[in-house]
C-alpha cells in the first residue's frame, strides 16, 4: 500500500472511531465474501463492518485517544463501527456468530471503556433502546396517570366538602324577616250635609228647587169624536 494511502486509511480509521459510540472487533478467518455481505446487512444502516489492516487500526486507535485495542488487534480482524444502539449491534454479531462459528467477537471498545468478549454477550442480552424507551415511557405514564388521580381524589373530596358547608350554612341561617306593608291612604269622606248640584251645559240646576216646584195638573183630554153614521156617509156620497 503506498504512503499516501495508507495515511488516508488512517486518517478514515481515526474518524471512524471518534465518531462512533462503539467499537466491536472481531475475527473474520475463514468467512466468505458472501458471509461478510450477509453480516454487514444484518448489522443494519447505523453499523459499518469494515475489514482492518491491524497495524494501521493501532495507529488511527492511538491518534483518536482509544486505549486497550493493541491486544485485541491479532489474525484477520475487521471492526464494527456502531453509530445507532450499540446493543442492536451486540445482538447483531452475536446471532450472525451463532450461525457462523467461524466470526469471533474479541472485544469492544464503549464510552472510552475497553469491553470484552464476555461484556459484549451480556451487552446483546440487555433490551435495545427502542424497547426501554417504549418501557420507561410506559412506567412514566403509569406514574402520571396514578399522580393525577391522587391530586384529584383530594380535589374531589375538597369540593364536596365546600358544597356540604354551603348546604350547611343555608340551612342554619334565620329567615328572613318580612317587612310590614305600607297602609293605603285613607280617602275623606264627603259631607253628607253639603248640597249637591249638577251641572248641565252652562246652567247648574239647583236640586233642592227642583224638588219644590210644583207640578202643573194634566189638561183633560179633547172627547173623541164620535164616528158618523154610515147611512149619512152614504148620502153624501149618493148626493155627490
Amino acid at each position: 500500500m503506498a504512503k499516501q494511502d495508507k495515511s488516508e486509511a488512517v486518517a478514515e480509521l481515526t474518524d471512524a472511531f471518534r465518531n462512533s459510540t462503539a467499537a466491536m472487533l472481531t475475527e473474520y478467518r475463514g468467512l466468505t465474501v458472501a458471509q461478510l455481505k450477509t453480516l454487514r446487512r444484518s448489522l443494519g444502516p447505523t453499523t459499518t463492518y469494515a475489514v482492518v489492516k491491524n497495524t494501521l487500526t493501532k495507529i488511527a486507535a492511538r491518534d483518536a485517544g482509544v486505549e486497550g485495542v493493541e491486544n485485541l488487534l491479532a489474525g484477520p480482524s475487521a471492526i464494527a463501527f456502531v453509530k445507532g444502539d450499540p446493543v442492536e449491534a451486540a445482538k447483531g454479531l452475536r446471532d450472525f456468530a451463532k450461525a457462523n462459528p467461524l466470526l469471533i467477537i474479541k472485544g469492544a471498545v464503549m464510552d472510552g471503556r475497553l469491553l470484552t468478549a464476555a461484556d459484549v454477550a451480556t451487552l446483546a442480552d440487555l433490551e435495545s433502546r427502542e424497547v426501554l424507551l417504549a418501557k420507561v415511557a410506559g412506567v412514566l405514564q403509569a406514574s402520571l396517570t396514578q399522580a393525577v388521580s391522587l391530586f384529584a381524589a383530594p380535589l374531589s373530596q375538597a369540593a364536596r366538602a365546600i358544597d356540604a358547608l354551603r348546604a350547611k350554612v343555608a340551612a342554619d341561617a334565620p329567615a328572613p324577616v318580612a317587612e310590614p306593608a305600607a297602609e293605603a291612604p285613607v280617602a275623606p269622606v264627603a259631607d253628607e250635609e253639603a248640597p249637591v248640584e249638577a251641572e248641565v251645559g252652562d246652567d247648574a240646576v239647583d236640586t233642592d228647587s227642583a224638588v219644590e216646584a210644583p207640578v202643573a195638573e194634566a189638561e183633560p183630554a179633547a172627547p173623541e169624536a164620535e164616528p158618523e153614521a154610515a147611512s149619512d156617509v152614504a148620502e153624501e156620497t149618493t148626493e155627490g
